[in-house]
This record gives C-alpha cells, structure tokens and sequence, in this order.
C-alpha cells in the first residue's frame, strides 16, 4: 500500500485573497492547472464543468497552493456559502523559530516581525502567548477571511 498524499481544504469565500495570503505566508506558489492546460479555466472547461459554474472565473483564477519544493502538503481553498462562524477545530502553526534551542528573546523578536509582516499582508494579530514562567512565545493570527493560525 502506498502512503496517501496529505492536502489540507480551507472553506472560504474568496479563494483569490487566500491564495496570494497564504503563497506569501508559505512561501508557497498557486497550483499549476494540470495536464499541459495554459490555465485553471481551460483544464475546468476540458473536464465538463458546466459554464454557469465558471460564470465569473477569469484565466488567472487559481484556487489551490503547493510547495515549491513539492515537500508540504497542497492547499486548496474551498468557495463556501457559509461565513465562518467560531474557532477553527484545525490550524496551522508557522514555526519560524525552529523551536525552543536559543535564547528566548531572540525568538521573540523573530515571532513579533514575522507576525508584523503577515498583517501588512492581510493578517490581524489576535492575541500573543507568553505563559508566565514559560519558555516559549507565540502569536495568533486571522487571515484575510478570519482562519486562525500561530506563529511561534
């Protein structure tokens, strides 16, 4: 048996927003259309799908992300009728620290320009996490649609 290949689907409603967020946040690119089509909208319209299901998609719509280097898992943005309505049950973390080896302040300050980075490009800060006595340090964020993630 071979192991399955992991993606993860994020409901969403403007799956155009989340692709650029998250590519920079990642360092992720938009999923190549499959199978030599020049784009998204061509392989959609080879396979069937119904022209008032693409009503309003352009050439350039992409709606999924992967790793450059093919070692993380896809990332698909699903169009959803529902807003999001509580916390997320799943979320990424974003470990730009490499963990708990170094000094603490150092990782601090680390978390706090990534985290300042990501809200120039969509994000909110919603809280940090510093328990008392700990050694760790992490912040939550919003993307563009209100997902929570953490940088640590």
């Amino acid at each position: 048996m071979t192991s399955p290949r992991v993606s993860l689907t994020i409901d969403c409603h403007d799956p155009v927003v989340l692709v650029a967020f998250w590519c920079t946040a990642l360092d992720y690119v938009p999923e190549p259309a499959p199978g030599g089509h020049a784009n998204w909208l061509d392989y959609w319209k080879s396979i069937g799908i119904p022209e008032e299901e693409l009503a309003g998609v352009d050439a350039s719509t992409c709606d999924s992300i992967v790793d450059p280097a093919g070692r993380r898992p896809r990332i698909w943005f699903q169009v959803v009728p529902e807003t999001k309505t509580g916390k997320n049950r799943l979320h990424l973390d974003l470990d730009v620290t490499q963990g708990r080896s170094g000094d603490l302040a150092q990782r601090k300050d680390a978390v706090d320009v990534e985290a300042d980075r990501l809200c120039v490009h969509g994000a909110r800060i919603l809280r940090t996490l510093a328990p008392r006595g700990a050694d760790y340090y992490a912040v939550v964020l919003a993307d563009p649609e209100g997902n929570e993630f953490c940088v640590s």
